[in-house]
């Protein structure tokens, strides 16, 4: 059945307005942070995968950097062991983190490889002790009730540095790079880190031109429940100190906040809940959700 003139007319336009970003994206590394909704709900899982395969073949540098917290909590469950938090932060002892290695680095990991490459992509899953390409140390978290004192939640990391050699070398070789955030100690050790901080950290080093972090949220709120659609890294910094910024929330901003004042030209704080919201975002001109630029 052909176009009606106006339907065809909407979906000319649509095609015609993607046209100056993937000239000006061309060739750029746009950093992913995969989570929420969209790893779980089938429908929205295969239209990431379209989204990603789809602005590769235009010519961009997709790198992929995935959660995973439900599937690690639902798979402690089934061996019976307590999950355990502090201060947002999950506990990760010994046993707590073959597991999630296990989870991040085998099953999530592998499942989104397949995705993509179902759709028609050449994915390949990493995690940071992959060439040792994410190097961690041992996170100590300040004790809120006893000031000076630092608590000890085990092999959870913080970065301590990225080689960016690895990925470079796929995205020369048109590969799109899925990456489990599990970095490695000095003395071979594994830790548990952060997915928004290693998301943020790599598309400082690979010099990004954007840093899109897929969320619950139809983006940054203000306290009344609004979207806030453009955010300067001065504007950041007043809704943390007023708590319009809090929970988990946090991490994600403090992310994308170094990242944009680190040479990232834009973080995007999207609804992954919203189908295509990658494609929205990236080939559109009212795009979805929060834009953070350093100025």
């Amino acid at each position: 059945m052909p176009l009606s003139p106006s339907t065809a007319k909407d979906k000319a336009k649509i095609l015609a307005e993607a046209l100056p970003y993937i000239q000006r994206f061309h060739g750029k590394t746009i950093v992913i942070k995969y989570g929420g909704n969209a790893m779980t709900e089938e429908n929205l899982k295969q239209g990431f995968a379209r989204d990603v395969v789809l602005l590769k073949l235009v010519g961009m540098n997709p790198v992929i950097v995935h959660g995973g917290g439900p599937q690690i909590s639902e798979m402690l469950q089934r061996i019976g062991k307590q999950g355990e938090f502090i201060q947002g932060m999950r506990v990760t002892d010994a046993e707590t983190m073959d597991v999630v290695e296990m989870v991040l680095g085998g099953l999530v990991n592998k499942d989104i490889v397949n995705l993509i490459n179902r759709h028609g992509g050449l994915a390949v899953g990493l995690t940071g002790k992959d060439g040792a390409f994410i190097r961690a140390r041992k996170m100590l978290m300040p004790d809120k009730e006893k000031a000076g004192e630092w608590l000890d939640i085990g092999q959870v990391g913080e970065i301590e540095s990225i080689d960016p050699a690895l990925i470079a070398l796929l995205d020369t070789r048109d590969f799109i790079p899925v990456i489990a955030p599990i970095g490695v100690g000095s003395h071979g050790e594994s830790y548990n880190i952060n997915a928004d901080l290693v998301a943020g950290k790599l598309a400082e080093i690979l010099n990004a031109e954007k840093l899109i972090l897929l969320t619950n949220t139809p983006g940054v709120l203000d306290k009344s429940g609004n979207l806030l659609t453009g955010l300067t890294a001065q504007s950041v910094d007043q809704l943390f100190a007023d708590g319009t910024i809090s929970g988990g929330m946090l991490p994600k901003i403090s992310s994308a906040l170094d990242a944009v004042k680190n040479g990232v030209r834009s973080c995007h704080i999207i609804d992954g809940r919203v189908e295509h919201a990658l494609l929205l975002e990236v080939l559109t001109d009212e795009g979805v959700g929060t834009l953070i630029k350093a100025e």
